[in-house]
């Protein structure tokens, strides 16, 4: 009988790796213009101390917005705390393959329940005004082009 000690269940990262996930979490929907509420804050304080697991805090989170949904459709703050704990919960992790595979999977795992195309390669040309930039918009590659411009982007 083979010995498979050398596979070991990955637990939750510890106090300090889970604080820099939940700042560059909560970081990254501020690069957007989103603003996580104080509910995913206290939620996040929660997972840091080790009171309650990530997928409690999206259980959480869920239940929340259930109880109080958001009426306003430029009010994005429900998309800020989910995605902000799906990025919590991908950094938490020990494994990473760097290809286009996994590129689609974390932004399945990250709009998963909020983009109907989450994961998916978009089919369509997008544009879109930047607040970085002054309002001014960024080239994106067309969508005819992009698994090729993907695959060829992580082969170099």
């Amino acid at each position: 009988m083979e010995n498979f000690d050398e596979y070991i269940r990955q637990g939750e990262p510890a106090k300090a790796e889970k604080a820099k996930a939940w700042k560059t979490a909560i970081g990254l929907q501020q690069v957007d213009g989103l603003k996580p509420s104080d509910y995913l804050r206290a939620t996040a304080r929660q997972n840091i101390e080790g009171d309650i697991t990530i997928e409690e805090v999206k259980q959480r989170i869920d239940s929340y917005y259930q109880q109080h949904p958001i009426t306003d459709a430029q009010n994005r703050t429900e998309e800020a705390d989910k995605v902000s704990a799906h990025i919590a919960e991908v950094l938490g992790e020990q494994s990473f393959t760097f290809s286009p595979i996994e590129y689609l999977s974390i932004h399945r795992r990250l709009f998963q329940g909020i983009y109907s195309h989450a994961g998916k390669i978009r089919d369509y040309n997008i544009t879109k005004k930047e607040w970085v930039l002054d309002g001014e918009t960024v080239l994106y590659a067309s969508a005819e082009s992009l698994k090729a411009t993907l695959e060829y982007d992580f082969e170099q």
